[in-house]
């Protein structure tokens, strides 16, 4: 079978790609091994959404009184919120499927491997194997949790994201190895459903690629939802011979057990790059990421790498945007798009955690902008003087603002609380467009709205606050 461009693997990266390589006009197939949409649709990004927005319908049944609502006997299901979420992954996997057929690419299910110049092997669940053909390779293959040696995966009592999303019973206590994205959401969706949850953290504070300012608040709200929590903490050993886990646990305080039901490891990701051709076919690797340049290309012409696999952002939007500038390369190359794709800005990635309070940033933290040699002004501005937070009953957190001060360049935007993985595309677009802040300031924000709390940021920044 010959095409024009294959894509290896489906997730948010390799069916946008493969969508808009056919939107241009190329005869595209795409090869997946499991299920359709990938990681990010099946076991990611939509189904963890689904599981939080159980656990916070369940918050606010429990705490309806505060609306002047009365609500008895509030109880969950735990087995219909896994159902739930699992649902939900589903419909968006044949919804993938449906565009599939749309866009008349075709679907090889297998495992994919590069078999040499335009070629890839694909062996199917029975074992067969056929070659596909096609001139142009994207190697969309994404990730998988990655584990230490401390705390090997066994599915059953040290888990993974994947395992945490279809636990067939809801554990009375729980271990999160990790405060990034994934061990912060799962850590506030246990919690919300009772269980006794402990993050530990071997950097000196939680979520540490965001603001330091937002890692404070974040731990402050989860200690008064009841989750402990550990920096500068390291799992040393994992004892699973009994009912459940004892975590050896070295700090700076000195060594201790801590003993759960179960411990989620979240400690990031690890590309899915063996046993895909690399080696055999020269394809340069770094670090566990596939060498690329800025429109993807590998070393080996005819070859691009996106999406976790690559070097850039482990985030599904990243992905996508890579695929589609990929695709546009390619069509650029073969003549059918009329110009060079613009190279993606990786200072302009948006950052969204879906816990509660969501967290999402964009651009330079305070800390580094000061590193980057710059003058700053900064601006923050409390939930808690908001009057759409005040009436939501949402006043925790905050938006934190970093401008450049002698030329008013937008470094970066910092937020905290309900809603916020909405707000921060305001900010992305404002980077994009290079705002400053007088363009922030003079175009008028809704009133009452979450979103005004942007506006305010920026005018608490440069002594024209109104409302604080």
């Amino acid at each position: 079978m010959a095409y024009d461009v294959i894509v290896l693997g489906s997730g948010p990266g390799g069916y946008p790609a493969a969508i808009r390589a056919s939107q241009l006009g190329f005869k595209v197939a795409i090869i997946e091994k499991e299920s359709l949409g990938g990681v990010c649709l099946n076991w990611g990004c939509i189904p963890t959404k689904a599981l939080l927005k159980s656990a916070q319908v369940y918050e606010y049944l429990k705490h309806s009184a505060d609306y002047g609502i009365q609500s008895e006997n509030v109880k969950h299901d735990f087995g219909a919120v896994i159902r739930r979420s699992r649902g939900v992954a589903d419909k968006m996997s044949k919804g993938v499927q449906f565009l599939m057929k749309k866009n008349k690419i075709d679907v090889v299910m297998g495992y994919g491997k590069i078999a040499g110049k335009g070629r890839v092997e694909v062996t199917a669940a029975d074992g067969s194997k056929q070659i596909v053909e096609g001139k142009y390779i994207v190697i969309a293959t994404g990730a998988r949790s990655r584990q230490l040696p401390a705390m090997p995966i066994d599915g059953k009592k040290i888990i993974g994201y994947r395992e945490a999303m279809v636990l067939p019973n809801q554990p009375t206590s729980m271990i999160v190895v990790g405060s990034g994205a994934i061990g912060v959401e799962f850590a506030d969706f246990y919690n919300s459903m009772g269980t006794k949850v402990t993050i530990v953290e071997f950097m000196p504070r939680i979520v540490p690629v965001e603001d330091e300012d937002i890692s404070k608040e974040l731990e402050k709200q989860f200690k008064k939802k009841g989750i402990t929590i550990l920096t500068g903490s390291e799992v040393t050993a994992v004892d699973t011979t009994g009912n459940g886990v004892k975590a050896k646990i070295k700090s700076a305080s000195g060594e201790s057990v801590l003993e759960a039901d179960i411990l989620l490891s979240a400690v990031g990701i690890a590309s899915n790059l063996e046993n895909i051709g690399l080696e055999e076919t020269g394809i340069k690797t770094d670090r566990g990421r596939v060498v690329v340049d800025k429109h993807g290309q590998t070393n080996v012409p005819g070859i691009y790498a996106i999406g976790d696999c690559a070097p850039g952002q482990a985030l599904a939007h990243v992905a996508s945007k890579e695929g589609i500038t990929t695709a546009e390369h390619i069509g650029y190359m073969e003549k059918k798009y009329h110009h060079l794709p613009e190279a993606m800005d990786y200072n302009n990635i948006p950052g969204c955690t879906y816990c509660t309070p969501e967290v999402a940033s964009v651009g330079y933290t305070e800390k580094a902008a000061k590193e980057a040699g710059y003058e700053v002004k900064v601006g923050k501005f409390p939930f808690m003087a908001s009057g759409k937070a005040s009436a939501a009953g949402t006043t925790e957190g905050f938006v934190k603002v970093v401008f450049d001060a002698k030329y008013g360049e937008f470094l970066g935007a910092h937020m905290i609380g309900a809603g916020v993985t909405e707000m921060i595309a305001e900010v992305v677009v404002a980077r994009k467009l290079e705002t400053t802040h007088h363009e922030i300031l003079n175009a008028v924000h809704p009133h009452p709205t979450m979103s005004e709390a942007l506006k305010e940021a920026v005018a608490v920044a440069y002594g024209e606050a109104i409302d604080i």
